[in-house]
């Protein structure tokens, strides 16, 4: 058997395990979807049934504890977690595409981080800080906003400038400010209560602060720089951006698909006020569940046909190219935005019925809006693909 076929074969294992994992979480993630929302955060009884069947783990590599599944296992578990909470499969997706950068940290610190804690999560997010030189390190200042599951994280990372001791920006060979990701101690920030939002309670995508904490110069990463990657497995040939961007429409075709199976089972047989047939017998209805069929299967294929053909290519070749990385941005967008198309047809389908919040569809309506305003659905991806096709410079910023 060659290398190729076995890989396929424990990763079919590994999928089929990590589904039944998922299916035997369905009663418990639905009992807390409440909860979390009202919450803000995943509670510690969930948290521990998602450390124990290792789903935060799916992306780490195996020599610190994780599972280092293909891309195309992290899809299908995120987008199955959906169906039954959006926020609970974006705290994953957001934990699992940090916990790759294991791949590029001293195995000591990896170790530390991950190994010596089964119920370790690192966390990070965009904004500003700066990092000055000092004796053992670097003393890091600095804020950064949509921390996704920041509560329940042991580690964040914030990205910094890095500044010499007299605080002039320090930059590298070609010039460019030097800038790092930085990782610490939860403990050692101060978290901003800023997620006042109308999606994705659950995830706690809080601000988190430190000023003046000592970094050692081991815990600093470049994120997916090939040149500073320690572990070169083929998972680690994709970015996490390119992870991200999966996982995080698999969590928009999940919400898609859970109103669709609501609608289906909960609203058909419903006789609208002042009319005398049930919305299953309508005809305009008949053809738009039709349509969102196929728009949810169109989706989803193209999204997971990608995904498996460049994870076959670099499993082999061990590189991801531009064009490779190009696919997974069209299809992804392209599926969030499916989705939301989706979840919008039938809420609107669905009357009256779907505005309480008792409803199987008012939070997954707002829950899918969030998603598709996140920076992974932006409608200015389809530019950037398109950009590209037509044979102008690649811009890989998001990418």
């Amino acid at each position: 058997m060659d290398a190729q076929h076995s890989s396929t074969d424990l990763n079919k294992k590994a999928e089929t395990e990590l589904l039944r994992s998922v299916s035997s979480l369905k009663s418990m993630i639905c009992g807390f979807a409440d909860q979390i929302e009202e919450d803000r955060q995943l509670p510690d009884e969930l948290l521990a049934a998602l450390h124990r069947t290792s789903l935060f783990r799916m992306l780490l590599p195996q020599p610190f504890g994780g599972l280092e599944v293909t891309p195309g296992t992290f899809f299908s578990v995120i987008e199955n977690i959906a169906i039954f909470d959006a926020s609970t499969a974006w705290c994953l997706c957001q934990a699992n595409g940090c916990s790759m950068a294991a791949a590029f940290l001293p195995s000591s610190v990896a170790t530390e981080i991950w190994k010596d804690d089964n119920c370790a999560v690192l966390a990070w997010g965009p904004g500003k800080g700066q990092a000055k030189t000092v004796d053992g390190g670097f003393l890091l200042s600095g804020r950064w906003s949509f921390i996704s599951g920041g509560r329940h994280a042991k580690w964040l990372g914030g990205f910094a400038d890095i500044v010499d001791e007299s605080g002039q920006l320090r930059r590298d060979g070609d010039n460019n400010p030097l800038q790092r990701t930085f990782l610490f101690p939860a403990t050692k920030a101060t978290r901003h209560e800023t997620w006042n939002v109308i999606g994705l309670l659950g995830t706690g995508s809080d601000d988190f602060s430190v000023e003046n904490i000592l970094v050692p110069e081991t815990h600093i990463l470049s994120r997916d720089d090939p040149a500073t990657r320690l572990y070169s497995e083929p998972l680690y040939m994709f970015p996490a951006i390119s992870l991200y961007a999966t996982g995080f429409a698999a969590t928009a075709l999940g919400v898609a698909r859970g109103v669709f199976e609501a609608f289906i089972s909960n609203v058909s047989d419903k006789v609208p006020r002042a009319q005398t047939h049930k919305l299953r017998d309508n005809n305009v209805i008949q053809a738009d569940i039709g349509r969102c069929k196929a728009r949810l299967a169109a989706a989803r294929t193209f999204l997971q046909q990608e995904v498996y053909d460049i994870w076959d290519s670099v499993f082999y070749s061990r590189q991801l190219s531009v064009e490779q990385r190009m696919r997974i941005r069209l299809s992804s967008t392209y599926a969030i935005h499916e989705a939301k198309t989706v979840v919008d047809m039938l809420y609107e389908h669905a009357g009256a019925t779907a505005i309480f919040a008792t409803s199987p569809f008012e939070r997954r309506f707002r829950d899918i809006h969030t998603i598709a305003q996140q920076v992974q659905g932006r409608q200015s991806h389809f530019q950037t693909v398109g950009a590209f096709l037509l044979g102008n410079e690649p811009d890989l910023r998001l990418v």
